[in-house]
This record gives structure tokens, C-alpha cells and sequence, in this order.
């Protein structure tokens, strides 16, 4: 399996997002999702297929190999946590949306694993004050 880069994790987080909406993907789908030429879904979703990332059926169906599934629930559930975090902090829910975008693809494992934390605290939290104390 080949690293996928930021264009890749876009396709994949597409992909989920328009099977989540209709049960099925096709390139077509894929391209009024992003809103991106079908010459530019065609040579995506071959670098993805190439990189074990989907399957293609004969009839042009898309779905996913469980690694591709893996990491495109992983970049969908940073999107919706980042949406949703800025969202609460009073950030334009499509102002949120983008910055978000541009968010998932950078943070690491460790720092989106304490942010997540963190804001499961700040919603259990009765005042909302759930700064963390410094050590």
C-alpha cells in the first residue's frame, strides 16, 4: 500500500461520504462530491485502486479494501470532530467545515487523540471552563 497525501485522504473521505448518502459509488458521484473534472476522479481512484486503497467492479462500483475503510473512517471522523469542535467555539459552520478540511490532513495521531479527549471533557463539563491546568 502506497501513502496517501492530502488529495488522496479528499478522495477517500469522498468515497465514504457519498456511500454513507446513497449505498453506492461511482466515479461520477465521486466527481460532483468534490467538484472536480472526471478525467481528474479517473486518474484518483486508479492511484487509489493501484494503492490498495478500493476496488473497482466491472460495472464501475467502488468500494472500499479494509485498509482503504480504515483510513478513510479515520479522516471522516477527524472532519466531523474538527466541524463540530469549531462549530462550538462559535466558528461559521461552513467556515468550520473548510478549516477543518485543511486540519484533519496535519494533525497527528497523538494531538487528535488528546483534542478528542479533551472536548468529550468540555461536553461532560457542567461550566464549559475545562481548560486544562498546566504541569
Amino acid at each position: 500500500m502506497t501513502h496517501l497525501g492530502r488529495s488522496g485522504e479528499d478522495y477517500l473521505e469522498a468515497i465514504l461520504v457519498v456511500w454513507k448518502r446513497a449505498g453506492e459509488v461511482r466515479s461520477v458521484d465521486i466527481a460532483r462530491e468534490l467538484s472536480v473534472s472526471k478525467p481528474s476522479v479517473s486518474r484518483a481512484v486508479g492511484l487509489l485502486r493501484e494503492g490498495g486503497f478500493i476496488n473497482i467492479d466491472d460495472d464501475g462500483f467502488i468500494t472500499f479494501t479494509q485498509a482503504g475503510r480504515i483510513v478513510a473512517e479515520n479522516i471522516y471522523e477527524r472532519h466531523v470532530v474538527l466541524t463540530e469542535w469549531l462549530t462550538d467555539l462559535g466558528v461559521d459552520s461552513e467556515l468550520a467545515a473548510d478549516d477543518a478540511c485543511r486540519i484533519e490532513h496535519d494533525v497527528s495521531i497523538e494531538s487528535f487523540a488528546k483534542l478528542k479527549e479533551h472536548i468529550r471533557k468540555c461536553k461532560e463539563c457542567k461550566t464549559r471552563e475545562c481548560i486544562p491546568e498546566r504541569t
